[in-house]
């Protein structure tokens, strides 16, 4: 092989492992297209899939795991909200939902996830969302059948609003605690 040819195959092969690393990226998944009118993108939490899990939670027939981006978690530790303080903007939670279903053949007949149902987001922003208590917020619901995510609708049960206040009314229960429900659990 002489040096041209070698140079063409070296590129080649470079090009390709590039277009491959691209079409593996979490930003070509159909869902971070997706973004609530008025309100929160998808994209806007992009990566949350390798987060840290705050806690979990099991609410009727759902299983949920609470997932903190790094800015959370570090505000967790620090000790917020317990100690007084707001989260700081930046902060993220992603809260995913799925069905359950008892294991019969498993060992104690665990309730295990069987699908997805959807997920919810929310970010500390104090200045772009000031209206609601700082925090916005945003519900992508799953479609099994079609393996895609929609925005949540007034429709849904519970009913979400078109825009990043949607999860706000629900969240004033917790106004002393900067409006997140879900503590940080012991390691």
């Amino acid at each position: 092989m002489n040096r041209r040819s070698m140079l063409v195959s070296v590129t080649t092969t470079v090009a390709l492992a590039v277009l491959a690393c691209q079409a593996a990226s979490p930003s070509q998944d159909p869902k971070y297209t997706l973004k609530i009118p008025n309100g929160l993108a998808f994209s806007e939490f992009e990566g949350y899939e390798s987060w840290q899990t705050i806690a979990v939670s099991h609410n009727g027939d759902k299983l949920a795991v609470i997932l903190g981006n790094p800015t959370m978690i570090e505000a967790y530790k620090a000790g917020i909200p317990g100690n007084g303080k707001p989260f700081p903007d930046g902060a993220k939670m992603v809260k995913v939902h799925w069905n359950i279903a008892k294991a019969d053949s498993e060992p104690g007949q665990p309730l295990v996830p069987v699908s997805q149902h959807d997920v919810d987001l929310m970010v500390k922003d104090s200045k772009r969302f000031a209206d609601g208590g700082g925090w916005g917020y945003g519900t992508f619901d799953y479609d099994p059948t079609s393996n895609t995510f929609r925005p949540g609708t007034t429709a849904d049960i519970p009913p979400q609003g078109n825009d990043a206040k949607c999860g706000f009314t629900c969240h004033t229960l917790v106004k002393a605690k900067d409006y997140v429900f879900t503590k940080y659990q012991t390691r």
